[in-house]
């Protein structure tokens, strides 16, 4: 099946965005410069709450990742108008809080991976890393920062 837009794979996953959430402190949830839209760490929703390794697995962490990941695309879709607007996701950085013996980081990730290539195609296949966090603010299990090339508006 061929998609024409990330909005209509948007509808075809059945992913209903929320409403951007806001910033957990003095900044903005994002910042646009040169054509790139730079989107601040944002976590999942729903309030999961632990670490990795010790109160989650992987697989649940790959699931807050895909959350977070909606956040991260409810945020463009609030400063944009549209993710038709997203040239190509640039960089994804995940911060996992982990306890210290977990080694699965990047199989978390992938949550956000996969769905910035199920939501964008070709544009979303991006450069990232992960790193393992001993804290994260509110003890979200995963915080994941992001940068998109965009149209200028």
């Amino acid at each position: 099946m061929t998609f024409h837009s990330a909005s209509s794979r948007l509808e075809t996953l059945g992913i209903v965005l929320p409403t951007a959430s806001e910033p957990a402190a003095r900044y903005a949830n994002c910042v646009q410069v040169n054509g790139l839209l730079f989107v601040s760490g944002k976590g999942p929703s729903g309030g999961p709450k632990g670490k990795l390794g010790k109160d989650y697995s992987t697989e649940e962490g790959y699931h807050f990742a895909r959350l977070a990941g909606i956040e991260v695309l409810a945020v463009l879709q609030s400063a944009l108008g549209s993710l038709d607007k997203v040239k190509r996701v640039v960089k994804i950085q995940g911060f996992v809080n982990a306890d210290p013996s977990y080694e699965e980081h990047h199989k978390v990730l992938n949550g956000c991976s996969d769905l910035m290539m199920d939501v964008f195609g070709e544009k979303g296949v991006h450069a990232r890393s992960v790193l393992g966090a001993a804290s994260v603010r509110d003890n979200l299990p995963i915080i994941i920062d992001s940068i998109f090339e965009v149209e200028d508006n």
